[in-house]
């Protein structure tokens, strides 16, 4: 059962060091850029809504190696074992959208609610940057 909770939070980890390295470079690279402010937060918003994606897929492979992995759990309901299925679920977890079309089952839930809170915490953190973002080059104004 140990294992199951070792590898969730390791995707956690990736999901969070992808979200950090992401804001860090948009953080050196915005004030550089030759554009208007509001393009700059334009800008930002594109980097964070990659980095959201990017994220997504991290939980989406590890969803899909889990289902495949029957010591692990299963997804059930209107999932076919695709990777665009789990993609599709990923963003609904990771949203916490949750549409309930996709029942997870086994240790594989676990995995489930930590990406809803992971989702939540990130989706803030990138709601804080663009904030502080905008007020910086607005206040330049």
């Amino acid at each position: 059962m140990l294992i199951p909770f070792l590898f969730d939070a390791l995707v956690v980890a990736v999901a969070v060091m992808i979200h950090y390295e992401v804001l860090f470079q948009m953080t050196s690279i915005m004030p550089n850029l030759k554009f208007r402010h509001r393009f700059r937060i334009v800008f930002g918003v594109c980097g964070a809504l990659v980095a959201h994606v990017l994220e997504i897929l991290v939980f989406a492979a590890a969803l899909q190696w889990m289902h495949h992995n029957p010591a692990w759990g299963y997804l059930e309901g209107n999932y076919n074992g695709s990777m665009v299925d789990a993609i599709y679920f990923s963003f609904t977890a990771f949203t916490t959208l949750g549409f309930g079309d996709v029942t997870p089952h086994g240790t594989l839930r676990f995995l489930v609610g930590i990406e809803a809170v992971a989702g939540l915490v990130l989706i803030t953190w990138t709601a804080s940057f663009l904030f502080f973002e905008m007020q910086y080059f607005w206040n330049k104004k």
